[in-house]
């Protein structure tokens, strides 16, 4: 009988393999060193567009920076226009009522953004500058945040001269709580070792102190200065200009050597900023009607200057009407408008426009204004809220549009500028100074 063979004994291999914890520390040694490895990619070619941008900002060498609460659109536009006239290559860039990029022979081009408002934009500007072969370049400052005044100062701009045109309420939520903060905020783009000129009077020592500290030599605005400015030379600009801004920018552009004759062709030939003061007459239908653009003018006490600017610019008026145009995300500023101003009491009506409209009304009747006079246009068309201001025109009315110009504000502006009495051309400044 044959015996069954021994059963075989199982050989064991022997594997080697990583247990569990050995495992995600190799992973995340990979992780690291390749997330360290795109930082540093990413760190280098931030540091090669650095030196790019530099590059580009010294081959520029008349760089101005403009702020302030009120007027630097229009500074920015008579300023570059002067620079222009004299025969230096200047570009500018506003962002108030539309964001335009002026070129080297003065046209506007509208800048079309993919997203909300940013700082950065400057970077792009000075690029285009370059492009254009640009030796002056002028820029309205875009920032709010104390923190990105001095950041688009030192980082983006680099200014050879800046202008601060006035530090009033507006904004406070950011720039704020008081008006003296809002002149802090501002000095932070104050540059150093150039040229600050400023129309403020009021919080002057806070500018004082910033340009004490950068070396800057500080440019004041007086009234003589402002008073310097006659009514002959306001006259050539087709739109009404404020004389603070054109003797602000006769200021900086006499300190860069343009002549005054000159600065003023300039000035005159520019383009008015679109939310420029402006006043269009309407004959319409047996109606005696001048519309004054203000809506641009929308802290407080810009817009009582303007609103009473406006009525002394046309006593012959008794009735008038005040629009407000209403921004929903600017609460604090319409009840500012509501609370803290009187001026527009003595309008025969009030005509609400806006995601504001009705907290401007509360505010209003809350601070013990009869509200009976007030009309909230509710029709969100234009041509429903130019017909609701219509329907309360008598034979000669002023209409004064104030607020916003954004939304509605834009939209009115043209319908009644495109329904306005056509005038003889204007005589040419030369001649009218003559």
């Amino acid at each position: 009988m044959q015996s069954l063979p021994a059963p075989r004994t199982p050989t064991t291999t022997t594997t080697t393999t990583a247990t569990n914890e050995e495992q995600p520390r190799g992973h995340a040694f990979v992780s690291a060193a390749l997330l360290g490895g795109f930082a540093a990619v990413l760190f280098g070619l931030g540091v090669v567009e650095s030196l790019v941008h530099r590059r580009r900002i010294r081959a520029i060498p008349i760089r101005i920076h403009v702020a302030g609460t009120r007027g630097k659109s229009s500074v920015t536009r008579l300023v570059a226009g002067g620079l222009r006239q004299s025969g230096i290559r200047t570009v500018a860039k506003t962002t108030g009522s539309l964001p335009c990029f002026i070129s080297t022979d003065g046209r506007d081009t509208l800048i079309v953004r993919a997203g909300p408002p940013n700082v950065i934009e400057q970077k792009r500007m000075v690029a285009a500058a370059r492009d254009h072969g640009a030796d002056g370049l002028v820029l309205e400052c875009m920032a709010l945040q104390p923190e990105l005044h001095w950041l688009c100062e030192s980082k983006l701009i680099r200014a050879t001269h800046a202008v601060i045109t006035n530090a009033r309420a507006d904004h406070l939520e950011v720039m704020g709580p008081t008006e003296a903060d809002v002149a802090r905020c501002l000095a932070g783009m104050v540059p150093v070792g150039g040229v600050l000129v400023t129309g403020e009077i009021q919080h002057l020592a806070i500018l004082e102190a910033a340009c004490a500290d950068r070396k800057t030599k500080l440019l004041r605005v007086s009234e003589h200065d402002q008073l310097a400015v006659t009514d002959a030379e306001l006259a050539g600009f087709e739109h009404v200009e404020h004389r603070e801004n054109v003797a602000i920018a006769l200021k900086l552009l006499a300190e860069l050597g343009v002549a005054r004759d000159v600065a003023l062709e300039g000035m005159w030939a520019a383009d008015p900023d679109p939310g420029a003061l402006t006043e269009h007459e309407l004959s319409f239908f047996g109606r005696r009607i001048v519309f004054v653009n203000a809506f641009a003018a929308n802290d407080p006490d810009s817009t009582a200057r303007v609103f009473k600017l406006a009525r002394q610019r046309h006593p012959e008026f008794e009735r008038v009407l005040a629009v407000f145009n209403l921004r929903e995300d600017r609460p604090l500023r319409t009840c500012q408008l509501a609370r803290n101003t009187d001026f527009w009491h003595d309008a025969e009506h009030v005509i609400l426009l806006g995601g504001g409209a009705h907290l401007f009304a509360r505010e209003a009747r809350l601070s013990g204004v009869n509200s009976e006079r007030f009309l909230i246009v509710d029709d969100p068309t234009i041509d429903g809220m130019f017909e609701s201001i219509i329907a309360l025109c008598s034979r000669e009315t002023m209409v004064i549009g104030m607020g916003n110009i954004g939304g509605p504000g834009h939209d009115l502006v043209r319908m009644f500028k495109n329904r306005r009495t056509l005038l003889p051309e204007p005589v040419p400044p030369k001649a009218r100074l003559g």
